[in-house]
């Protein structure tokens, strides 16, 4: 699918002050939308990040590129955007019929904010762009429902917690199991699932988690890092936080399919898995994947923290490491404490300038944006192709490259 001729050319010539009142669009869209349908905010879409503006920016971010994709005659294929989103939305159980909903209150935004200059004929090009991208959508989202063997939106179900663990002082994990007792599906090594939770105040809100157990177990495994928040600029994690204080073995969560297309290279390319914080996350689950195959290709993990005592999952990182012969590990702590540098563990932060970097490397990358695009600027000096350089962010993406 493609736009029409006549589209393009509308899209191309008015891009330039969408694009530049997009910033005013978005806000206005959610306003509307939301009053309209208070339970999409409550029950739906991630609060904290309406209130800081990243749920607005992420929007911007993906109709601006999708649109400049459309009318770049050397524009790459719009697959990374849009599956990334698709994987998003089939993780929350999104359907169909909901992208009427969104287009309707989008437009009136649009128009309100443009006014006259929304002709007839801007408002047909827009439209036959909104709907190129939706149907889009709604078409992976389709077969990703499929391939996960569910009806569209028919993702949830609920599971037990059989085992709580600290794994560090502001990070537990979750070891999950069916309801039934009957083994949970496999997933693709690097995926997620999203958690939903009823907060005191009554919304229901979802997360995403990375699975960090083996794909093939019975069970399934999350981490959980509770985000406590300064008041200002950094908000506390609703639903990290709950998730933290109140549950425990025993207790019933409900889950999602798993869903995600940050998901491990199965051929024999050499692997660089990178990764700060609690962004470890997709990389255990990868690790645990290499160590359950015994896989023969070079693997190296970088990983940078803060201290090795706030390092989650260090000791497992450590002897996953240990299972696969071709791999290695470097670490680097903001605090080292009392302990010595060696060659492979240092103070400060992670530095890839004496990391060697095989040709055909595959690189996997999460952790705060600001370090992706600091390790990402990195590699592409050290001439790693950016198609080589895969990442998750964890939150809205604001489409801006990590670079």
């Amino acid at each position: 699918m493609s736009l029409s001729a006549a589209s393009t050319e509308v899209i191309r010539a008015t891009l330039p002050a969408v694009g530049a009142a997009i910033g005013d669009i978005t806000p206005l869209f959610y306003k509307k939308m939301f009053a309209a349908h208070p339970e999409l905010e409550r029950d739906l879409f991630n609060r904290g990040n309406q209130k800081q503006g990243d749920q607005q920016r992420a929007l911007a971010g993906s109709i601006a590129a999708f649109a400049m994709l459309q009318v770049s005659d050397d524009a790459p294929s719009t697959d990374l955007i849009m599956s990334r989103i698709a994987n998003k939305h089939a993780s929350l159980g999104i359907t169909e019929d909901q992208y009427q909903i969104v287009h309707t209150y989008l437009f009136e935004a649009i128009v309100e904010v443009l006014g006259a200059a929304v002709t007839p004929e801007v408002a047909a090009a827009w439209d036959e762009l909104y709907w190129l991208m939706a149907n889009t959508l709604i078409a992976m989202e389709r077969d990703l429902y499929a391939d996960a063997g569910v009806e569209p939106g028919q993702v949830w179900r609920e599971v037990k917690v059989t085992r709580r663990v600290l794994e560090s002082p502001e990070t537990v994990s979750f070891v999950l199991g069916s309801a039934d007792g009957t083994p949970l599906p496999s997933y693709r090594p690097g995926q997620y699932i999203s958690v939903g939770v009823t907060l005191p105040d009554g919304a229901r809100q979802i997360r995403q988690y990375s699975l960090v157990g083996s794909p093939t177990a019975a069970d399934w495994q999350i981490s959980v890092k509770a985000i406590p928040g300064d008041g200002t600029d950094s908000p506390a994690g609703e639903v990290s936080n709950f998730l933290y204080q109140n549950v425990f073995e025993g207790d019933t969560l409900s889950v999602t399919t798993p869903f995600g297309d940050l998901v491990l290279d199965e051929g024999d390319a050499p692997l660089l898995l990178v990764s700060a914080g609690i962004g470890c996350t997709p990389m255990i689950g990868m690790l645990n994947h290499l160590a359950d195959t015994a896989a023969a290709r070079p693997v190296a993990v970088l990983h940078a923290d803060r201290s090795p005592a706030r390092h989650a999952h260090r000791a497992e990182l450590a002897e996953l490491v240990g299972q696969i012969p071709s791999a290695t590990m470097h670490r680097w702590y903001e605090d080292l404490g009392q302990r010595a540098q060696d060659e492979r563990t240092f103070a400060g932060r992670a530095d890839l300038s004496g990391i060697e970097i095989i040709d055909g490397t595959q690189v996997y990358l999460c952790g705060p944006m600001p370090f992706m695009q600091s390790v990402r600027a990195s590699l592409l000096e050290r001439q790693v192709p950016e198609s080589a350089i895969h990442y998750e962010v964890f939150g809205p993406d604001s489409w801006t490259p990590a670079n």
